[in-house]
């Protein structure tokens, strides 16, 4: 392992000043993560049209500005080279047009209907539908039926400025190009009717329509199929007058459409026995088609539109079981947690509960110090109040800051200092291990304090000849401040409920280093503390599992550690956490397929840490997206109210755990915030670990500061006489 004392330095022989600061590969992709997620999220909500949608529609409006050759014409208006014409149908010649599509569900029925009675129909698109289905948009094509614009979100056009205008065209003709290759000279506007409905709202955006090169086709003949009036009556409406032509408006989208399709059976050999022809708009009119074939930079415009749109519909559908999974993970560890929780606090609190005989022989107190001067007088002299007889060694892992000489100055009985070149927690750890007297171990950070009967409490599970191992109750000492409270909700829920859970299913994944203890022949057994990742204490209690150890819980054996203060303090240290975590889950993976007590915690335990302590925080943040998404987009109500439900569930755990601990209740009024911000940076955390593991980076140990702000229970430890250079203080090695 890395030392800790290694520093990042200039690139050898590179000139003074010539360094420059450049955004590590390891933050650079998750923000690029999020970016590009938040973008696919923002294009999927313009597609469904939740983004700059306009559902307004203009009321009747006054005709005087309309030619009346307009109000007395046909149903296809040509405003092209300032002229105002319209055209009528040839009699017995019907276009039949659907407007809305495509439909993923309706739209091929009705092709299928078409293709089954060989006939022809104009498709009025939406850019949305067609970007979304473009399969649709070419089969339209390839069997011979003509597509038309209905714009790209579907917006009344009367509200709109020319500027809106040409984007709802253009993009409507990049969907097209995009899924089918084509543009189209064909147009008709949303809210449209019959050609005398044309008033001095709707006709300026026809003639504007015009000097864009479009034919605006409305319709005569109105099936109102939108009103499910059944089919006998959809075939009622559909029918023209005997012998004229006619384009008739159906729909293939915007809800059940499955009246339009047994009515569109029905019709069309009835209307073809009466000698009536159903042909594309051009067809019947005797013009050229309306379809040009795009290519060069147009055509790939469109299908790179057409890969973005997927591929936000392909990524949201993956956020969306994304979303499901992580809901059953919370709700199955919460229900677990309550459960198993409850069922811990029962059994060990019961007033005939012993582990075995009482634990009373003197145990060893390893405290590994690199740089706590700030906080080892307070460390060593909470241990001093201890009502278990213990001695206490002090290995100084090349500190710089004289931690080794304050120990030293304090002259407190059984207490000793040992002192080794910079190396690492593990290695620390295995030089106290080996000037330890006792056969149990008790292991603790420089920056922790334990109470008077932390230590009793914690070696009393050792009556038990299977526990090789025991987990303390770790707590935040520095709650005050805002990221301190953060943690302490943390701690409190999240990792001693989570505990007491692992203890009953036999799989606790991780022994705190602020307070564990250990029995020397198990530690031995496994080869001691290994430095082969860097969550070292996930690491030695995976081990204990495969080793057949019981490792358990003991929740009056608590600590009080410093919290890290700020950002960028803890960021350093969960990403130490998350990674090392992964390097244990890695290390131990044979455990899935090996036998006995190593198979048990590799088809037990290993699963369950991977799901809840790897995969549920990474996909955690979904909540949060889908409630930001769904506040801004809608439906904002039922988004609310279900993160809400999230939100309770968690505060009825939290309250529980805190209940459990005997801790006040006041904390828990931060909740709702840490939820929102806390679980963000765990969030890009975690990511920044996967990354970094998939990339083969390493990652170096990085100190924490600390403040020394966490007192000893109870006030300090009265100061020692010195004694003489013969006792048992003396350095060793």
């Amino acid at each position: 392992m890395a030392s800790r004392t290694r520093r990042p330095g200039s690139a050898p022989g590179a000139p003074v000043g010539s360094r420059r600061r450049r955004l590590p590969m390891r933050l650079l992709l998750p923000v690029l993560v999020l970016v590009a997620l938040m973008a696919m999220l923002m294009l999927r909500g313009y597609v469904h049209s939740e983004i700059l949608a306009d559902h307004r529609i203009q009321p009747e409006a006054a005709t005087d500005k309309v030619p009346e050759n307009i109000i007395d014409g046909g149903p296809v208006i040509d405003t092209r080279g300032g002229k105002a014409t319209s055209l009528k149908m040839p009699n017995r010649r019907l276009v039949l047009t659907f407007d809305d599509g495509p439909d993923p569900t309706w739209t091929p029925k009705v092709l299928d209907v078409l293709k089954k009675h060989h006939a022809h129909a104009v498709f009025f698109v939406t850019g949305t539908m067609a970007s979304r289905y473009p399969d649709l948009v070419k089969r339209m094509v390839d069997e011979g039926h003509e597509v038309g614009l209905h714009t790209f979100n579907h917006p009344d056009l009367s509200f709109q400025s020319k500027k809106r205008i040409d984007w709802e065209l253009s993009q409507n003709q990049l969907a097209l190009a995009g899924a089918a290759g084509i543009r189209t000279s064909l147009f008709r506007p949303p809210y449209s009717s019959f050609a005398d409905a044309m008033d001095d709202k709707s006709w300026p955006v026809t003639e504007y329509i015009g000097t864009r090169g479009y034919i605006t086709v409305v319709n005569n003949t109105d099936s109102e199929d939108w009103q499910k009036p059944g089919v006998r009556r959809i075939i009622r409406n559909a029918t023209p007058k005997p012998g004229k032509g006619a384009i008739v408006l159906m729909h293939d989208s915007g809800g059940d459409r499955h009246q339009t399709v047994q009515a569109l059976d029905r019709f069309l050999p009835e209307m073809k026995d009466k000698g009536y022809e159903f042909d594309n708009l051009t067809e019947a009119l005797d013009a050229p088609s309306a379809h040009t074939a795009v290519a060069g930079p147009e055509l790939w415009k469109g299908k790179a539109w057409i890969f973005l749109v997927q591929a936000s519909e392909h990524i949201t559908d993956v956020l969306v079981v994304g979303l499901s999974i992580i809901g059953s993970l919370v709700i199955a560890r919460f229900v677990l947690m309550l459960l198993l929780s409850g069922v811990h606090a029962r059994r060990v609190r019961r007033k005939d509960f012993r582990w075995g005989e009482p634990v009373t022989q003197p145990v060893s107190v390893l405290v590994p110090a690199y740089n706590e001067a700030k906080c080892i007088e307070n460390t060593v002299r909470s241990l001093m109040a201890s009502e278990h007889p213990i001695e206490v060694l002090v290995i100084d892992d090349g500190s710089s800051d004289g931690t080794a000489r304050i120990v030293e100055a304090m002259g407190l009985p059984n207490v000793r200092v040992v002192r080794q070149l910079n190396a690492g927690k593990p290695a620390a750890l295995n030089r106290g291990l080996a000037n330890a007297r006792h056969d149990i171990i008790v292991m603790m950070d420089g920056d922790t304090v334990f109470e008077p009967s932390t230590v009793r409490e914690l070696v009393q599970p050792f009556g038990d000849p299977r526990v090789g191992a025991v987990a303390g109750n770790a707590k935040v000492g520095n709650r005050d401040s805002m990221i301190g409270a953060w943690q302490h909700i943390e701690y409190v829920m999240g990792f001693n409920l989570d505990r007491r859970m692992y203890d009953i299913l036999r799989c606790m994944p991780t022994i705190p280093g602020a307070v564990g203890a250990f029995r020397r022949s198990a530690l031995e057994r496994v080869g001691g503390m290994s430095d082969d990742t860097l969550a070292e204490d996930t690491d030695i209690t995976m081990a204990m599992h495969r080793d057949g150890w019981r490792v358990v819980y003991a929740e009056k054996a608590r600590a009080w550690t410093e919290a890290p203060e700020s950002v960028q303090q803890l960021w350093s240290q969960r990403y130490r956490w998350s990674y090392g975590t992964m390097q244990a889950i890695w290390k131990h993976r044979r455990a899935l397929v090996e036998r006995g007590p190593s198979g048990r915690f590799g088809r037990v335990g290993l699963p369950l840490v991977s799901l809840f302590m790897v995969v549920a925080p990474l996909l955690a943040p979904l909540i949060d997206i889908f409630l930001l998404y769904g506040v801004v987009f809608g439906p904002t109500e039922k988004t609310i109210v279900a993160w809400l439900g999230v939100l309770a569930i968690q505060l009825v755990c939290a309250a529980y755990a805190f209940r459990l601990d005997r801790e006040r209740m006041t904390h828990l009024i931060s909740l709702p915030l840490q939820q929102i911000l806390y679980r963000q940076l765990m969030y890009v955390v975690l990511l920044q670990s996967w990354i970094t593991a998939l990339t083969g980076g390493r990652l170096r140990w990085q100190k924490l500061r600390r403040t020394g702000v966490v007192e000893a229970p109870g006030g300090p430890v009265p100061r020692q006489q010195a004694r003489s250079e013969s006792d048992e203080r003396r350095p060793v090695g």
